[in-house]
């Protein structure tokens, strides 16, 4: 293996359990362990240093074969894992099974083969393991004809291809779903929601395929989770939250009632309940949402939901989720007393973090600071967002955030900058296909605004362009700048001379008491 991070992620990878494990199966081994020594030095590094390693063993016979010794140790702690999770996987069982019979059946000890065979299929069946009953029901046919050499045809050769059949065309059906799946995602992780009629249409097109619209035509319960799920996320892509909250109320009252396929798809399962999060935050439904937080850091205790990769998962949602809740709520200094802890916690996380979620935090923290009036430290985040080189990723966090930038630094004052940025953002908005106009009303209004520096003159032009948004928010498109900023409740703190923290509040309590 090639000096590379690999083995370094892979041992910072793992939980104290793994490690335990790892250890104590090394220690049930005879001979030299100094794959072991290498293990222990790398799990001490903070960042992986090679040549740190090549000095510390530098008297020793291995490091001449550092690369070797390294390749050695990757593959043992992979074989530490499959051999950890064996007995916690339906998916590892199956497989082990489906070796244990394959062994029988060599050994030719059929009426063993058999017994293991039906025990596993009937596992399989439950579990909705379709390639796995698929595989099964082959090993299944080549005992059949072991049975009729041996006189015995009390099988039914004609059940078991009905069998396979039935199995062939869920394994179809599942398969379609996804790929139906893969488009609609598409679509929600490069822009978080459709901007235009062409986006639109595409949404539209997934809502109408005869395997999402009108009757369910999910084949299993798998299938049906998937089918509720895309359906939702259609939703929640066109901003229909009432709809979205509907389908992924489904969903995960499909997996609720099914604990082995919920463990399975731990993931799916946690992306629906960030996605319900989201919808009980859009409808001002706070105690909801926090009771759902509760509820998601609690399955870390269950089946499935005890990996990193899974901690990682109820980390962020839970996190970006109470930022959101605050920010909404006007409580940005309760976001801001976050900050701290959920930095240390990327750090402690590290790569492993997604950028979307990455996005989203850094989004949060500078909306927070802005909104409690810490501009400078807004623009530390909102410039770490702006100067990614890979803007591919949630367009919609990008061009909100150039939004908030400009209105940063319209609150610090720095009038000579914004003249040069608010042509380079009306630039930037000129490639994007959308057809809303909040954004540009606000560019339009902004540059109005640095011409002035009186007060009164200042004070026409913010109620010009609260009454302009507010008839422009009469169209439910247009609206969608509320979910990354409260652009009224901004220009009324500036009329009233509030603060923005105050507005933001009294609106939501108004809200709530409708």
């Amino acid at each position: 293996m090639k000096p590379s991070n690999e083995l370094f992620d892979l041992i910072k990878s793992l939980t104290k359990s793994e490690k335990r494990f790892f250890k104590l199966s090394s220690a049930l081994q005879s001979g030299d362990k100094n794959y072991l020594k290498i293990f222990d030095a790398i799990e001490k590094q903070k960042e992986y240093n090679e040549d740190e390693l090549k000095q510390q063993f530098k008297n020793e016979t291995f490091i001449k074969h550092l690369p070797s010794e390294k390749n050695h140790l990757y593959k043992l702690i992979l074989k530490s894992l499959r051999n950890y999770y064996a007995e916690s996987s339906i998916s590892s069982i199956l497989r082990t099974e489906i070796k244990n019979i394959e062994i029988l059946l060599k050994k030719g000890l059929y009426k063993e083969a058999d017994k293991f065979l039906q025990r596993t299929k009937k596992l399989a069946v439950e579990n909705e393991k379709f390639y796995y009953l698929f595989e099964l029901i082959n090993l299944e046919k080549q005992l059949l004809e072991e049975h009729y050499e041996s006189g015995d045809f009390e099988k039914d050769l004609n059940q078991l291809i009905k069998e396979e059949n039935e199995v062939l065309e869920k394994l179809r059906n599942l398969a379609e779903y996804h790929i139906i799946y893969s488009k609609i995602n598409y679509v929600f992780r490069k822009e978080g929601f459709a901007h235009n009629k062409e986006e639109r249409k595409t949404v539209n097109e997934i809502e109408n395929y005869h395997l999402i619209k009108g009757k369910n035509t999910a084949l299993s319960y798998r299938a049906s989770s998937i089918c509720y799920y895309i359906k939702g996320l259609c939703a929640a892509t066109n901003r229909n939250y009432n709809e979205a909250l509907k389908n992924f109320l489904k969903v995960k009252d499909i997996l609720d009632s099914h604990p082995h396929l919920r463990s399975d798809l731990a993931k799916r399962y946690l992306r629906t309940l960030n996605h319900l999060l989201y919808c009980y935050i859009d409808a001002a439904d706070f105690q909801s949402a926090e009771q759902l937080i509760n509820n998601i850091l609690s399955l870390k205790n269950y089946n499935g939901f005890d990996t990193l990769e899974i901690e990682i998962k109820i980390f962020t949602i839970t996190h970006i989720g109470l930022l959101q809740i605050n920010n909404k709520m006007g409580l940005f200094n309760k976001s801001i007393t976050l900050q701290s802890s959920i930095i240390q916690n990327l750090e402690k996380y590290n790569t492993r973090i997604n950028k979307e979620q990455l996005l989203l935090f850094y989004y949060h923290f500078a909306y927070a600071n802005f909104g409690a009036g810490n501009y400078k430290e807004a623009l530390h985040w909102i410039n770490i967002i702006i100067n990614d080189t890979e803007q591919t990723l949630r367009h919609d966090i990008f061009n909100f955030t150039r939004l908030l930038n400009l209105l940063t630094h319209f609150e610090i004052g720095n009038n000579d900058l914004l003249e040069y940025t608010i042509k380079a953002t009306i630039r930037y908005y000129s490639k994007k296909q959308k057809d809303y106009f909040a954004e540009t009303v606000l560019l339009k209004y902004l540059k109005k605004l640095i011409k002035f520096n009186n007060e009164a003159d200042r004070q026409i032009i913010y109620k010009n362009l609260k009454d302009e948004l507010e008839k422009l928010f009469e169209n439910p498109l247009e609206k969608v700048v509320l979910d990354y900023f409260n652009a009224t409740a901004w220009l009324e703190s500036k009329i009233s001379k509030k603060s923005f923290s105050d507005v933001v509040k009294n609106k939501i309590k108004i809200a709530q008491h409708i």
